[in-house]
């Protein structure tokens, strides 16, 4: 996938230390994964749209605080997922909507919510497990491709992949598991024999 790619770790340093040309690069040849991150993590394609412009805007001003060249996909998605979730926010505190209106709103801002907990999981994973859950479930390589660009086996990158989907599958289950007032269906009264 032409797309998936982002750039290189030469480019990635050349533009950490103030070359012009190469801040450019990275900043080009990041916007697709940035789009699409957008895409899945805003409410409206509007949002998406100005969330991927905000999100690149920040690359290109402060590539220079990014810690490691590996960690830009990681970094590009927290500042994505954080201005959707700005604008998701915002929507909230615009002019008065009829009922059905606020309703959808409020669906909207809730689900947005929920991506922005499945990216805190995926950020709080250990390293090499979030770049494997990356490439493959968000970028969407093969697992013959993230195998290779990770330098590992098609075994190992299996390996990583699954403990960072369950970690990701735990980390959203914790909290709503206890929360007080959760009603399930064994524990309704009318459904006990």
């Amino acid at each position: 996938m032409a797309d998936s790619s982002w750039p290189g770790e030469q480019l990635i340093v050349a533009a950490q230390r103030g070359d012009v040309d190469s801040i450019a690069a990275v900043v080009s040849g990041s916007h697709p994964n940035v789009r699409r991150f957008a895409r899945s993590l805003c409410a409206t394609p509007e949002d998406a749209e100005d969330a991927a412009q905000e999100a690149l805007i920040i690359l290109y001003r402060k590539i220079g605080m990014l810690r490691a060249s590996g960690a830009l996909a990681s970094w590009m998605f927290r500042i994505v997922r954080n201005e959707c979730l700005r604008r998701a926010r915002t929507m909230r505190a615009d002019a008065p909507l009829p009922d059905a209106a606020v309703r959808s709103a409020e669906d909207v801002v809730l689900q947005r919510i929920e991506a922005g907990k499945v990216a805190a999981a995926i950020a709080a994973l250990p390293d090499e497990q979030r770049r494997v859950l990356i490439m493959r479930d968000i970028q969407g390589y093969s697992g013959r491709m993230a195998a290779e660009a990770l330098g590992l086996s098609t075994a190992a990158m299996k390996s990583r992949l699954h403990r960072a989907r369950t970690a990701v599958q735990q980390s959203l289950r914790a909290p709503s598991e206890s929360a007080p007032g959760d009603t399930h269906e064994d524990n309704d009264p009318s459904r006990r024999p």
